[in-house]
């Protein structure tokens, strides 16, 4: 609102360079002409007009006020006034020109910025050379009760309802005379409510004293918006009162949910659960600097910077995010606790607002130091990324997974909807005895697993993407042990039952494991699976349902030697994946199997596999 006083304040100031000519007996129509072309935009005056000229305050009062738009935005209104009421202070010895009271009454203010900045209440056109001249400060401002629209397409904001101004007049001249001993000078205050990107909301400005701001000293102010259960609220100053292009603020949010911080600073984040964040923000023309950013939701923490470069067509970010610990779960709308709560998923349905980030460019760089993605935690994760033209691109990608690495790159077309996105990752040295498992009992599996995950999919969140993907997964494990008793029970005969319930901790060696498992439309089927162990060799059937992370997987062992009471039927897995359950249930029993079960051909296996990879890497890119 102070933007928008100090464009009518100057618009109407012009016509300090005029008051000879109306002396000198020019009319009125020639006047507002004068005025309109020093101020760049339509004025007129439907009711009456009274100057006093002849002093060192003059006044203007004007009733039924209209000021149109300027050239540089779309025909129409900035404002309609039904009694506007300036005094200005002429210059003289030690100050300047200024405006010593603007009062307007009954007004209606249309406020309105484009996607690219231009706003019809700067004062200049903003494609032009921009000047440092030092605007005038009104020293008094009352606005009661004006009735605001804003349509600012450049921050997403649309604002209907009142807004109020008031900065009483200074009891002592700001030319330097002697205020009375313990008489404070009265802030500026501005409040008001109503509808904020459709929802109910609130603020508050206060501001250091007109009456006595200066050039010389930055302008202090505090504020503070409030809406759906998020409140905003922090102090700034203006280096160069009152320069809107120059500006330093703290900042403090705090809410239920993050992604309501758009129905206050039209920003489009994710859901979350309850959040506090911090910052400091400084503006130097159309440079924005975001540091100290702190965020803290549920156990996650993120810190950093975003630097924004808005001198061209497509705003420029960089983006620098560090983390302690990111949980997944904190994330998306299960975190935020709205809606009717879905099946728990392992796999994030955080969303990303593909709209709000398709008109930027960036540099991104992030860094965690733990991602906790159910039962599983990434350490150390780097990535290094860039935004251009829409399309998110990872080009690196590395953590520490279960004691082995991962290393990836990634694509993610914002300008499709949903956005397509592509993943390659590349997992070496995985340690399969650090998979979560149920203690004191030792890991069922021990070896280094590696894997390659070629994916194609749609979607605003990870679990979008990977629900309608396309693609391959190879999984191999050249050599390592597993429990004796649960290669044999795959077999489901006496020996393997008999281990089973002793709880037998003995191992037994694997010779290779190697699975491929393609994926169409959104569900992972086993294309081949075979693990060589030293009694039996174990296949597989099924797929994974990844909508529902739904599991419906079958494990057959072939003994490889004599056994009795053997049920030829399979290990069953249902379940998700956050909750697997294991089934048996057997139908044909054979009293005496002879052990047909043969070795693998372990080298042609993983030969196959890696080709596997190699094609789906190679036709991804």
């Amino acid at each position: 609102m102070t933007g928008a006083a100090a464009a009518i304040a100057l618009s109407i100031a012009a016509v300090a360079g005029f008051a000879a000519a109306v002396q000198a007996g020019f009319f009125r129509d020639t006047f507002l002409h004068f005025v309109s072309a020093r101020a760049g935009r339509t004025i007129t005056v439907e009711g009456a007009l009274r100057l006093k000229i002849f002093s060192l305050t003059p006044s203007i009062t004007a009733e039924r006020v209209a000021i149109r738009n300027p050239r540089w935005m779309p025909p129409g209104r900035m404002a309609e006034i039904g009694e506007l009421a300036l005094v200005f202070e002429m210059p003289r010895f030690h100050h300047r020109f200024g405006v010593e009271s603007l009062t307007m009454n009954s007004a209606v203010l249309h406020l309105a910025r484009d996607a690219q900045g231009r706003a019809n209440w700067q004062w200049t056109d903003p494609t032009l050379p921009q000047t440092n001249e030092k605007l005038a400060i009104v020293r008094s401002l009352s606005v009661p009760q004006a009735h605001v629209t804003l349509d600012d397409q450049r921050r997403h904001l649309e604002f209907e309802g009142t807004a109020s101004a008031q900065a009483p007049t200074a009891k002592a001249s700001s030319a330097g005379e002697a205020r009375p001993a313990g008489d404070a000078p009265e802030p500026l205050k501005i409040w008001g409510e109503g509808t904020l990107n459709d929802r109910a909301a609130s603020f508050e400005i206060d501001g250091d004293s007109l009456a006595t701001a200066s050039h010389g000293r930055p302008y202090r102010f505090s504020y503070s918006e409030r809406s759906n259960g998020s409140r905003l609220e922090g102090q700034g100053s203006l280096p160069r009162p009152f320069d809107f292009d120059a500006m330093e603020a703290t900042f403090e949010a705090n809410g239920p949910d993050l992604k309501d911080l758009y129905f206050l600073v039209g920003m489009r984040l994710i859901d979350t659960g309850s959040y506090r964040l911090t910052g400091k923000l400084e503006r130097d023309g159309r440079h924005f600097k975001f540091s100290d950013l702190s965020a803290r939701s549920g156990e996650s923490d993120v810190h950093g910077s975003v630097s924004i470069d808005s001198t061209r067509a497509r705003p420029k970010l960089d983006i620098d995010i560090t983390s302690g610990v990111l949980r997944m779960i904190d994330l998306g709308a299960r975190a935020a606790g709205r809606g009717p709560p879905p099946p728990p998923l392992l796999l994030s349905e955080a969303a990303l607002r593909p709209g709000s980030l398709s008109l930027d460019d960036a540099a991104i760089l992030v860094h965690a130091d733990q991602v906790v993605v159910g039962k599983l935690s990434l350490h150390a994760l780097a990535a290094q990324g860039t935004l251009d033209h829409g399309v998110l691109t990872a080009q690196s990608l590395t953590a520490g997974l279960l004691g082995g690495e991962v290393h990836g790159t990634g694509r993610l077309d914002l300008n499709q909807d949903p956005p397509l996105a592509r993943a390659d990752l590349n997992i070496t040295g995985l340690e399969l005895g650090r998979f979560p498992h149920k203690p004191p009992m030792p890991p069922p599996l021990e070896g280094a697993m590696r894997a390659h995950i070629v994916l194609t999919g749609k979607g605003r969140s990870l679990h979008q993407v990977v629900s309608t993907a396309n693609g391959i997964v190879t999984l191999v494990v050249p050599g390592g042990t597993v429990r004796d008793s649960l290669a044999e029970v795959t077999g489901m005969d006496l020996r393997g039952f008999g281990l089973l319930a002793s709880k037998d901790k003995r191992e037994t060696a694997i010779r290779c494991a190697v699975g491929i498992f393609k994926e169409r439309d959104g569900t992972l089927n086993i294309d081949n699976f075979v693990a060589d162990t030293e009694p039996v060799l174990i296949t597989g059937t099924g797929q994974i349902q990844f909508a529902g992370e739904n599991l419906d997987l079958a494990l057959r062992g072939e003994p490889k030697s004599v056994r009795l009471f053997h049920w030829r039927s399979p290990i069953l897995i249902k379940g998700t994946l956050l909750h697997p359950l294991v089934e048996v249930r057997p139908k044909k029993l054979q009293i005496v199997d002879r052990g047909v079960g043969r070795g693998a051909d372990c080298q042609a296996l993983i030969a196959a596999a890696d080709s596997a990879a190699a094609t789906a890497a190679g036709s991804a890119h």
